[in-house]
């Protein structure tokens, strides 16, 4: 089964969120804050957020937003590539992963790692470069239109210069910790698929995130105990153009309800 539908509105009230803690902007490092927290300078307070990986089913970085929708300027930092190492996993930022930030008004920084220790044949412990990520937080204080519009402005004017960083600390993690990551033809094809236009970053993605959906749609886990074979697929169109695939292992329909 196929669903689909379209968000044209967003209204939400929240429960259950943590309380934050607070933190002094002079003091901030993003590696050691907890995973949602507040930053204060003093004359601005924001509430914070951080992903582990760009990947959306890692790590419940949804939880992480979600603990910062009760203050009026939030932010979330992720990375747009994270490489475990060639006997592990390289995850990619997708296109719809900004715009569902987009569309519940958190601020992205697009951020890289620049450290991290080895483990075996693969590498863990991964650090944000904090004072690139300090320097994004100061931006965004003095930013005061949307965060739409900075997502937008930062993908097309600062995505690249990003993945040239990747590349560069990648390159040095690999040397220091002697462990061979994968290669840098994916990084330069993720480069060289996005281009220079946002259209083509929205494509690649989609079409990834499609076929990750048709994947798991035909995928039957041996430790899965389900009492129906009801698996279906669900995408969702919101009206900033994001369109989010997904799969749930079972559904019941009722009259015109989906459960």
């Amino acid at each position: 089964m196929e669903i689909t539908g379209k968000i044209t509105g967003i209204k939400y009230k929240l429960f259950l969120t943590d309380e934050l803690k607070q933190f002094d902007e002079c003091k901030f490092d993003i590696n050691k804050v907890p995973t949602a927290c507040i930053i204060n300078d003093g004359k601005y307070s924001f509430a914070i957020s951080k992903w582990v990986s760009p990947k959306r089913t890692r790590s419940y970085p949804y939880e992480r937003v979600y603990n910062t929708l009760n203050t009026s300027k939030k932010i979330t930092v992720i990375p747009i590539v994270k490489d475990e190492g060639a006997a592990g996993d390289r995850d990619f930022l997708q296109w719809d992963t900004v715009s569902l930030m987009s569309l519940l008004d958190v601020y992205v920084i697009l951020a890289y790692y620049n450290k991290a220790e080895k483990a075996g044949n693969k590498i863990t412990n991964q650090k944000f470069e904090n004072k690139y990520v300090l320097s994004k937080i100061k931006e965004i204080e003095q930013y005061h239109s949307s965060a739409l519009h900075w997502n937008i402005s930062e993908l097309k004017t600062n995505f690249h210069n990003i993945l040239k960083k990747v590349v560069l600390s990648y390159g040095k993690i690999e040397k220091k910790t002697k462990v061979p990551l994968h290669g840098l033809k994916g990084l330069q094809n993720f480069q060289d698929k996005i281009g220079a236009d946002v259209s083509l970053f929205m494509k690649f993605s989609r079409d990834k995130a499609s076929k990750a959906q048709s994947r798991e749609f035909v995928t039957r886990q041996p430790k899965e105990n389900l009492s129906t074979l009801s698996k279906a697929k669900i995408t969702i169109t919101n009206y900033l153009g994001g369109n989010y695939f997904f799969t749930v292992d079972e559904i019941i329909v009722s009259k015109e309800n989906c459960f």
